[in-house]
């Protein structure tokens, strides 16, 4: 299941509106189309995965906590 916020390209640019919490995100490829669902630290996991070239595009859902990120991600599942 895809998260229901718009796509943001995956530059840096972007990375410096990430906030420094815990959140699930979505990673996308150039046409939109999902490539996968995670959850974590937002900031590193997208510096994680620009640097890797894990996808073209983002969107994210911010979580009050690790544990909250984990339950989002299993409702997106």
């Amino acid at each position: 299941m895809s998260l229901r916020k718009p796509w943001k390209p995956l530059t840096t640019e972007t990375l410096r509106s990430v906030p420094d919490r815990y959140g699930v995100y979505e990673l996308g490829d150039e046409e939109g189309a999902s490539l996968g669902v995670d959850a974590g630290p937002l900031q590193d996991d997208l510096k994680e995965a620009l640097a890797y070239g894990d996808g073209e595009q983002v969107r994210w859902q911010v979580a009050t906590s690790r544990e909250h990120a984990e339950s989002m991600l299993e409702s997106h599942r």
